[in-house]
Protein backbone atom coordinates (compact mmCIF):
# COMPACT_ATOMS: atom_id res chain seq x y z
CA UNK A 1 0.00 0.00 0.00
CA UNK A 2 1.32 3.48 -0.77
CA UNK A 3 -0.05 6.68 0.72
CA UNK A 4 0.57 10.40 0.44
CA UNK A 5 -0.73 13.71 1.69
CA UNK A 6 -0.30 17.30 0.65
CA UNK A 7 2.72 18.96 2.22
CA UNK A 8 1.01 22.38 2.42
CA UNK A 9 -2.07 20.91 4.10
CA UNK A 10 0.05 18.98 6.62
CA UNK A 11 2.14 22.02 7.56
CA UNK A 12 -0.97 24.18 7.94
CA UNK A 13 -2.63 21.65 10.21
CA UNK A 14 0.53 21.23 12.30
CA UNK A 15 0.84 25.01 12.69
CA UNK A 16 -2.78 25.35 13.75
CA UNK A 17 -2.37 22.62 16.36
CA UNK A 18 0.84 24.21 17.66
CA UNK A 19 -0.87 27.59 18.06
CA UNK A 20 -3.94 26.13 19.67
CA UNK A 21 -2.15 23.91 22.21
CA UNK A 22 -0.92 26.77 24.55
CA UNK A 23 -4.43 28.23 24.67
CA UNK A 24 -5.87 24.84 25.47
CA UNK A 25 -3.28 24.31 28.19
CA UNK A 26 -3.91 27.77 29.73
CA UNK A 27 -7.66 27.22 29.68
CA UNK A 28 -7.28 23.89 31.43
CA UNK A 29 -4.89 25.25 34.14
CA UNK A 30 -6.88 28.49 34.88
CA UNK A 31 -10.61 27.83 35.35
CA UNK A 32 -12.96 30.86 35.18
CA UNK A 33 -13.56 32.87 38.40
CA UNK A 34 -16.48 31.67 40.51
CA UNK A 35 -16.64 28.33 38.87
CA UNK A 36 -16.41 25.14 40.88
CA UNK A 37 -13.49 22.92 40.14
CA UNK A 38 -14.55 20.15 37.87
CA UNK A 39 -14.60 16.70 39.42
CA UNK A 40 -11.77 14.47 38.43
CA UNK A 41 -12.66 12.19 35.58
CA UNK A 42 -12.23 8.50 36.15
CA UNK A 43 -11.69 7.86 32.46
CA UNK A 44 -8.22 6.80 31.47
CA UNK A 45 -6.18 9.26 29.34
CA UNK A 46 -6.08 8.67 25.62
CA UNK A 47 -3.23 6.50 24.50
CA UNK A 48 -0.54 8.21 22.41
CA UNK A 49 -0.83 7.68 18.71
CA UNK A 50 -4.60 7.32 18.62
CA UNK A 51 -5.73 7.69 15.00
CA UNK A 52 -8.15 10.39 13.94
CA UNK A 53 -11.48 9.07 12.69
CA UNK A 54 -11.97 10.61 9.27
CA UNK A 55 -14.86 9.88 6.96
CA UNK A 56 -13.91 7.03 4.66
CA UNK A 57 -12.86 8.10 1.17
CA UNK A 58 -12.89 4.57 -0.24
CA UNK A 59 -15.50 4.04 -2.91
CA UNK A 60 -17.57 0.90 -3.20
CA UNK A 61 -16.51 -1.92 -5.49
CA UNK A 62 -19.29 -1.27 -8.01
CA UNK A 63 -18.53 2.47 -8.11
CA UNK A 64 -14.83 1.87 -8.64
CA UNK A 65 -15.47 -0.66 -11.40
CA UNK A 66 -17.84 1.67 -13.25
CA UNK A 67 -15.39 4.54 -12.90
CA UNK A 68 -12.56 2.40 -14.26
CA UNK A 69 -14.72 1.26 -17.19
CA UNK A 70 -15.62 4.85 -18.04
CA UNK A 71 -11.97 5.96 -17.96
CA UNK A 72 -10.86 2.87 -19.88
CA UNK A 73 -13.18 3.33 -22.84
CA UNK A 74 -12.51 7.08 -23.02
CA UNK A 75 -8.74 6.77 -22.50
CA UNK A 76 -7.78 7.59 -26.15
CA UNK A 77 -9.24 11.07 -25.63
CA UNK A 78 -6.51 11.71 -23.04
CA UNK A 79 -3.57 9.96 -24.70
CA UNK A 80 -0.29 11.83 -24.95
CA UNK A 81 2.41 11.42 -27.56
CA UNK A 82 3.96 8.42 -25.82
CA UNK A 83 0.62 6.62 -25.71
CA UNK A 84 0.12 7.13 -29.44
CA UNK A 85 3.63 5.81 -30.06
CA UNK A 86 2.72 2.60 -28.24
CA UNK A 87 -0.47 2.37 -30.28
CA UNK A 88 1.48 2.84 -33.50
CA UNK A 89 3.96 0.18 -32.42
CA UNK A 90 1.12 -2.26 -31.76
CA UNK A 91 -0.33 -1.61 -35.22
CA UNK A 92 3.10 -2.18 -36.77
CA UNK A 93 3.47 -5.50 -34.93
CA UNK A 94 0.02 -6.61 -36.12
CA UNK A 95 0.92 -5.65 -39.70
CA UNK A 96 4.14 -7.68 -39.57
CA UNK A 97 2.26 -10.66 -38.14
CA UNK A 98 -0.38 -10.32 -40.88
CA UNK A 99 2.37 -10.66 -43.47
CA UNK A 100 3.15 -14.13 -42.07
CA UNK A 101 -0.43 -15.29 -41.51
CA UNK A 102 -0.36 -17.80 -44.37
CA UNK A 103 3.05 -19.23 -43.41
CA UNK A 104 1.97 -19.70 -39.80
CA UNK A 105 -1.27 -21.35 -40.84
CA UNK A 106 0.56 -23.72 -43.22
CA UNK A 107 2.91 -24.72 -40.41
CA UNK A 108 0.01 -26.16 -38.41
CA UNK A 109 -2.07 -27.47 -41.35
CA UNK A 110 0.65 -28.99 -43.52
CA UNK A 111 -0.06 -32.53 -44.68
CA UNK A 112 -3.84 -32.23 -44.39
CA UNK A 113 -6.05 -32.99 -47.40
CA UNK A 114 -8.53 -30.18 -46.79
CA UNK A 115 -7.21 -26.71 -47.78
CA UNK A 116 -9.16 -25.24 -44.84
CA UNK A 117 -7.51 -27.53 -42.33
CA UNK A 118 -9.27 -29.06 -39.32
CA UNK A 119 -12.39 -27.56 -37.82
CA UNK A 120 -11.97 -24.89 -35.18
CA UNK A 121 -11.65 -26.55 -31.75
CA UNK A 122 -10.38 -26.02 -28.21
CA UNK A 123 -12.59 -23.08 -27.23
CA UNK A 124 -12.99 -24.37 -23.66
CA UNK A 125 -9.65 -26.05 -23.02
CA UNK A 126 -7.64 -23.13 -24.43
CA UNK A 127 -9.18 -20.84 -21.79
CA UNK A 128 -8.05 -23.05 -18.90
CA UNK A 129 -4.46 -21.69 -18.47
CA UNK A 130 -5.63 -18.11 -17.96
CA UNK A 131 -8.49 -19.20 -15.72
CA UNK A 132 -6.14 -21.34 -13.63
CA UNK A 133 -3.77 -18.39 -13.22
CA UNK A 134 -6.55 -16.19 -11.86
CA UNK A 135 -8.09 -18.85 -9.62
CA UNK A 136 -4.68 -19.83 -8.26
CA UNK A 137 -3.82 -16.22 -7.38
CA UNK A 138 -7.20 -15.55 -5.78
CA UNK A 139 -7.28 -18.85 -3.90
CA UNK A 140 -3.77 -18.52 -2.46
CA UNK A 141 -4.35 -14.88 -1.44
CA UNK A 142 -7.58 -15.88 0.33
CA UNK A 143 -5.89 -18.82 2.04
CA UNK A 144 -3.10 -16.74 3.57
CA UNK A 145 -5.26 -13.64 4.09
CA UNK A 146 -3.19 -11.37 1.84
CA UNK A 147 -4.91 -8.10 0.95
CA UNK A 148 -2.22 -7.40 -1.67
CA UNK A 149 -2.84 -10.77 -3.29
CA UNK A 150 -6.60 -10.24 -3.31
CA UNK A 151 -6.11 -6.83 -4.96
CA UNK A 152 -3.88 -8.47 -7.57
CA UNK A 153 -6.55 -11.10 -8.28
CA UNK A 154 -9.18 -8.38 -8.65
CA UNK A 155 -6.92 -6.53 -11.10
CA UNK A 156 -6.68 -9.76 -13.09
CA UNK A 157 -10.46 -10.11 -13.16
CA UNK A 158 -11.04 -6.47 -14.10
CA UNK A 159 -8.33 -6.53 -16.79
CA UNK A 160 -9.72 -9.71 -18.29
CA UNK A 161 -13.28 -8.37 -18.27
CA UNK A 162 -12.50 -4.98 -19.82
CA UNK A 163 -10.21 -6.43 -22.50
CA UNK A 164 -12.69 -9.20 -23.33
CA UNK A 165 -15.47 -6.65 -23.93
CA UNK A 166 -13.13 -4.59 -26.14
CA UNK A 167 -12.08 -7.64 -28.16
CA UNK A 168 -15.70 -8.68 -28.59
CA UNK A 169 -16.60 -5.22 -29.92
CA UNK A 170 -13.63 -5.06 -32.33
CA UNK A 171 -14.19 -8.51 -33.83
CA UNK A 172 -17.78 -7.69 -34.74
CA UNK A 173 -16.63 -4.54 -36.50
CA UNK A 174 -13.75 -6.20 -38.42
CA UNK A 175 -15.76 -9.41 -39.13
CA UNK A 176 -12.73 -11.43 -40.23
CA UNK A 177 -13.40 -15.11 -41.09
CA UNK A 178 -11.45 -17.74 -39.15
CA UNK A 179 -8.79 -19.86 -40.90
CA UNK A 180 -11.13 -22.87 -40.94
CA UNK A 181 -13.56 -20.84 -43.09
CA UNK A 182 -11.23 -19.26 -45.67
CA UNK A 183 -7.71 -19.57 -47.05
CA UNK A 184 -7.45 -15.81 -47.65
CA UNK A 185 -5.88 -13.92 -44.70
CA UNK A 186 -6.88 -10.61 -46.35
CA UNK A 187 -10.59 -11.37 -46.22
CA UNK A 188 -11.82 -8.80 -43.72
CA UNK A 189 -15.45 -7.69 -43.22
CA UNK A 190 -16.57 -11.10 -44.39
CA UNK A 191 -18.98 -12.05 -41.62
CA UNK A 192 -16.50 -13.85 -39.36
CA UNK A 193 -15.39 -13.33 -35.76
CA UNK A 194 -11.66 -14.08 -35.82
CA UNK A 195 -9.92 -10.75 -35.17
CA UNK A 196 -8.75 -10.36 -32.43
CA UNK A 197 -8.55 -13.54 -30.36
CA UNK A 198 -10.59 -13.19 -27.16
CA UNK A 199 -8.78 -16.13 -25.55
CA UNK A 200 -5.38 -14.54 -26.11
CA UNK A 201 -6.63 -11.11 -25.06
CA UNK A 202 -7.88 -12.40 -21.70
CA UNK A 203 -4.80 -14.59 -21.15
CA UNK A 204 -2.40 -11.69 -21.68
CA UNK A 205 -4.54 -9.38 -19.52
CA UNK A 206 -4.38 -11.83 -16.61
CA UNK A 207 -0.77 -12.84 -17.26
CA UNK A 208 0.51 -9.26 -17.46
CA UNK A 209 -0.97 -8.42 -14.06
CA UNK A 210 0.87 -11.41 -12.57
CA UNK A 211 4.07 -10.54 -14.42
CA UNK A 212 4.24 -6.89 -13.38
CA UNK A 213 2.87 -7.10 -9.80
CA UNK A 214 4.29 -8.32 -6.52
CA UNK A 215 7.82 -8.43 -5.16
CA UNK A 216 10.44 -7.30 -7.74
CA UNK A 217 12.78 -9.97 -6.35
CA UNK A 218 10.65 -12.61 -8.10
CA UNK A 219 9.95 -10.57 -11.24
CA UNK A 220 11.63 -12.99 -13.63
CA UNK A 221 9.58 -15.91 -12.29
CA UNK A 222 6.36 -13.95 -12.51
CA UNK A 223 7.10 -12.77 -16.04
CA UNK A 224 8.00 -16.28 -17.16
CA UNK A 225 4.69 -17.64 -15.86
CA UNK A 226 2.50 -14.68 -16.79
CA UNK A 227 3.71 -14.10 -20.33
CA UNK A 228 4.21 -17.82 -20.79
CA UNK A 229 0.47 -18.38 -20.24
CA UNK A 230 -0.33 -15.72 -22.85
CA UNK A 231 2.10 -17.10 -25.45
CA UNK A 232 0.97 -20.66 -24.77
CA UNK A 233 -2.67 -19.68 -25.28
CA UNK A 234 -1.80 -18.00 -28.59
CA UNK A 235 0.01 -21.14 -29.73
CA UNK A 236 -2.98 -23.35 -28.85
CA UNK A 237 -5.44 -21.10 -30.70
CA UNK A 238 -3.38 -21.32 -33.90
CA UNK A 239 -2.77 -25.04 -33.46
CA UNK A 240 -6.52 -25.61 -33.16
CA UNK A 241 -7.07 -23.64 -36.40
CA UNK A 242 -9.15 -21.03 -34.55
CA UNK A 243 -7.11 -17.90 -35.35
CA UNK A 244 -4.58 -16.34 -37.66
CA UNK A 245 -1.22 -15.22 -36.30
CA UNK A 246 -2.19 -11.55 -36.49
CA UNK A 247 -5.36 -12.29 -34.48
CA UNK A 248 -3.22 -13.47 -31.58
CA UNK A 249 -0.79 -10.54 -31.80
CA UNK A 250 -3.70 -8.08 -31.71
CA UNK A 251 -5.16 -9.90 -28.70
CA UNK A 252 -1.82 -9.81 -26.89
CA UNK A 253 -1.44 -6.05 -27.45
CA UNK A 254 -4.99 -5.35 -26.25
CA UNK A 255 -4.64 -7.55 -23.16
CA UNK A 256 -1.30 -6.07 -22.10
CA UNK A 257 -2.49 -2.49 -22.59
CA UNK A 258 -5.62 -3.14 -20.55
CA UNK A 259 -3.64 -4.75 -17.73
CA UNK A 260 -1.31 -1.76 -17.46
CA UNK A 261 -4.29 0.60 -17.41
CA UNK A 262 -5.94 -1.31 -14.56
CA UNK A 263 -2.71 -1.57 -12.54
CA UNK A 264 -2.05 2.17 -12.89
CA UNK A 265 -5.60 2.94 -11.76
CA UNK A 266 -5.19 0.65 -8.76
CA UNK A 267 -1.95 2.33 -7.72
CA UNK A 268 -3.46 5.81 -8.01
CA UNK A 269 -6.49 4.77 -5.96
CA UNK A 270 -4.36 3.37 -3.14
CA UNK A 271 -2.39 6.61 -2.96
CA UNK A 272 -5.54 8.72 -2.78
CA UNK A 273 -7.70 6.65 -0.44
CA UNK A 274 -5.38 5.48 2.32
CA UNK A 275 -3.84 8.35 4.31
CA UNK A 276 -2.87 7.52 7.93
CA UNK A 277 -2.69 10.59 10.17
CA UNK A 278 -2.51 10.45 13.99
CA UNK A 279 -2.44 12.95 16.86
CA UNK A 280 0.20 12.09 19.45
CA UNK A 281 -0.02 13.87 22.87
CA UNK A 282 3.29 15.45 23.90
CA UNK A 283 4.31 17.76 26.70
CA UNK A 284 2.78 21.17 26.11
CA UNK A 285 0.40 20.12 23.33
CA UNK A 286 0.00 17.56 20.58
CA UNK A 287 2.04 16.41 17.61
CA UNK A 288 0.74 15.52 14.17
CA UNK A 289 2.12 12.20 12.92
CA UNK A 290 1.88 10.91 9.37
CA UNK A 291 2.69 7.29 8.58
CA UNK A 292 3.07 5.58 5.23
CA UNK A 293 3.61 1.95 4.33
CA UNK A 294 5.66 1.14 1.25
CA UNK A 295 6.01 -2.23 -0.47
CA UNK A 296 9.22 -4.17 0.01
Amino acid sequence: MRTRTGRVGTLALAAALALASPAIEARQSSPPAGSQPAPESSAEPAEPGSPIDYASRRKGLAARTLEDAKNYFTAPLRWNGRNWEYFGGALAAIAVAHHYDTQARNHFDSGLKSPLGPANSGSLTDALPGAALFLGTWGYATLIGSHTGESEAWNMLESGGLSFVSAYAVKYVVRRPRPDATTDPNHFFGGGDSFPSEHVTAAFAVGTVLAESGNPEFRWIRRTIGYGVGIGTAYLRMKHNAHWLSDTVAGAALGMATAHFVMNRSTEREREENPEISLVPVQGGVMLAYSAEFPN
